[in-house]
């Protein structure tokens, strides 16, 4: 399995719609958690970064630094 390539403040998509009916999240802390922030309704959420890697389908937002 190749690893994806993410970093601090990327927005994401993942593989499943948050219930407030977005699908876009902000990588707001990374270690060996990850803690992704909803773009819609600001809820967030923290989960193991190789359970992160799985459920990220792809990169929506590169951040620029």
């Amino acid at each position: 399995m190749e690893d994806k390539e993410f970093n601090l403040h990327d927005v994401v998509e993942m593989k499943k719609q948050h219930p407030c009916g977005t699908n876009a999240w902000k990588i707001i802390r990374m270690g060996a958690d990850i803690r992704i922030k909803c773009e819609g309704c600001g809820h967030s959420v923290m989960i193991p970064r190789n359970e992160f890697s799985k459920k990220m389908k792809k990169i929506l937002v590169k951040n620029e630094s």
